[in-house]
This record gives C-alpha cells, sequence and structure tokens, in this order.
C-alpha cells in the first residue's frame, strides 16, 4: 500500500516534468531556427559592410543596397581632346587694302622728306601742293609705325610709280575717310567702296596697248571743274597722286593720271586712253560727293 502510493504520488510528477522539458527543449529549438533564419535575411534598408566603408568614403552618396554602385567599378580609359589649330584672324580686304577701319589721310601743310624706313635714307619728296593744279596736299597713310611717328604713303608723281616710303607725322592734322576706288584693269571697271561695302561699279576705259595704265597704291590730289574748250576730258577731273610713266607718242596733254570724262563716250570700257581711267558723265556726277581730296585709289592689273 506505501509503496502503491509512491508509484501513484511519483508518476504524475514525472510525467509533468518530462513533458516541461519537451516543451523546453522544442522553444530552444525554434528559437536557434529562428536566429540562424535571421542571420540570412539583408534588410532592403540596411548598409552591407562594404557600402558602409563607400558610404564613408563618399559622405552624402547614399547607395541603395544591391544597386548597380555597389559592383567594382569599370576602368575607362582617359579622354583626350583632339588637338586644334589656332585660327588666325581674316582681316577683310577690298584691292589688297583692310577695309574694315577707315583709311587715314595726313593734311601736310610743308614739304616733308620720305624715308625708305623711319629716319633713313630719303627717297622722295611729300609737297605741300599738287604737282600741276597746286592744291593743299592731303595724303593717303597706308600704315602707322608702333611708335605712332612714321607714316607709309607712296612717293607722288615719281618713278617708279608704286615706290613707299615713311614721312614724319608730328605736328600733322591726321583725318580719315571710308571711301575708296579700286580700279581693276583687267575687267575695265572702276569700283566704289565705302568700309568693305561696294556701292558702285561702273565700265571704264583704261590705256591702250602703247600706253597702259600704271598699276599702285594712289590718292586723289585734285578735283577739277573741267573748262568748257577741253571737252575730251568732260566736265569734271580727280588728279591722282601718280604720273603715266609711258604716254602715247607725241603726247601734250600732261602725265599725270586722273579719273575723268570723255567726249567719246564709246570707248568706255575699252583701252583706249593714254593712260587715265574714263568714266560718264553720269558716272562723274555720282563721284563728285565720294572722292574727296585724300581719297584712296588702288589700280590693279
Amino acid at each position: 500500500m506505501g509503496v502503491m502510493q509512491n508509484l501513484t504520488l511519483h508518476t504524475p510528477v514525472r510525467i509533468v516534468l518530462l513533458a516541461l522539458v519537451a516543451c523546453l527543449l522544442g522553444v530552444g529549438v525554434l528559437w536557434a531556427d529562428g536566429l540562424r533564419r535571421a542571420d540570412r535575411i539583408v534588410e532592403p534598408n540596411r548598409l552591407t559592410p562594404t557600402q558602409a566603408l563607400k558610404a564613408e568614403a563618399a559622405p552624402g552618396a547614399l547607395v541603395a543596397a544591391g544597386s548597380p554602385a555597389d559592383a567594382a567599378p569599370e576602368a575607362t580609359a582617359p579622354v583626350t581632346e583632339p588637338a586644334t589649330e589656332p585660327v588666325a584672324e581674316v582681316i577683310p580686304t577690298r584691292g589688297g587694302v583692310a577695309c574694315a577701319t577707315p583709311h587715314k589721310v595726313a593734311l601736310v601743310p610743308r614739304e616733308l622728306p620720305i624715308s625708305a624706313v623711319p629716319g633713313g635714307a630719303r627717297v622722295g619728296t611729300m609737297p605741300a601742293s599738287s604737282k600741276y593744279l597746286r592744291a593743299s596736299t592731303t595724303a593717303w597713310v597706308q600704315a602707322v609705325s608702333a611708335d605712332g611717328a612714321w607714316g607709309r604713303v607712296t612717293v607722288p608723281w615719281g618713278k617708279p610709280v608704286n615706290r613707299a616710303g615713311w614721312i614724319p607725322l608730328a605736328g600733322l592734322r591726321m583725318g580719315s575717310t571710308r571711301t575708296m576706288v579700286v580700279a581693276d584693269l583687267s575687267d575695265r571697271v572702276l569700283r566704289v567702296f565705302r568700309g568693305c561695302r561696294q556701292v558702285m561699279e561702273v565700265p571704264s576705259a583704261i590705256g591702250a596697248s602703247g600706253s597702259p595704265s600704271p598699276t599702285g597704291r594712289f590718292w586723289v590730289t585734285d578735283r577739277v571743274a573741267v573748262p568748257a574748250g577741253q571737252s575730251y576730258f568732260g566736265s569734271y577731273a580727280f588728279g591722282l597722286s601718280t604720273i603715266q610713266p609711258s604716254p602715247p607718242q607725241g603726247w601734250t596733254g600732261g602725265n599725270q593720271m586722273a579719273i575723268h570724262g570723255t567726249n567719246a563716250p564709246g570707248s568706255i570700257g575699252t583701252p583706249a586712253s593714254a593712260g587715265c581711267l574714263r568714266v560718264s558723265e553720269d558716272t562723274l556726277a555720282k563721284l563728285r560727293p565720294l572722292l574727296r581730296l585724300g581719297t584712296p585709289v588702288v589700280i590693279q592689273p
């Protein structure tokens, strides 16, 4: 009876204890398995150790887990800009003369020496007045020295006709003009430019084969209303700062070159003159307000 009582009393206790142990073991297994699963889960918004290092190296640059930025950067070749040649400034010209800026002229009140180089040997003289009609000299200054003391000019009425030199500019009154004449002997036309813009193109007679028109850079030295008895010059003439070095045989009309009219309008546009440039009366009327003393005149082949 006592033994049976002990068995009766202890058996339920053992059963309960065994059940508790089994429960605890089951919970432990589940808990351990849960930890193992949790270790394999990567939360989308949590940085991996590699990403954390990147974030420290580049603060402010947020990198999402699994993004392409997580991968190692690809090696790229350095970009080399292609070599470029310096672009030279293009200076517009008409008749070989720069036209974007006004042409300089100088009023010459006294005779000046013309030197081969600034301050060098004398090659000519710049007179205070024109060769035949004694108009005051206003000379085209084609260039100015770097120090501003000297001006480059064509020696007026000299031989050879296109010889150039330098005059001292000290004390001279300087001016400018935007008008320039270019006489093209091959086309037998006379063109007038204001700056780089052409404002007139007209036919012109040029020197005959035995008395060709000289070429070079000259300027207007005289403006003359022609007397009625000299109609072979038309009604008006613009004297130039050069001569005809090869006048026709027996010519007695002087050797100063000019742009003038004619009493033979049919000759305009042909090689028919003693060297001068002949134009129509209508052209003379248009030229009179344009061509002032000192206006550049380029005669080109």
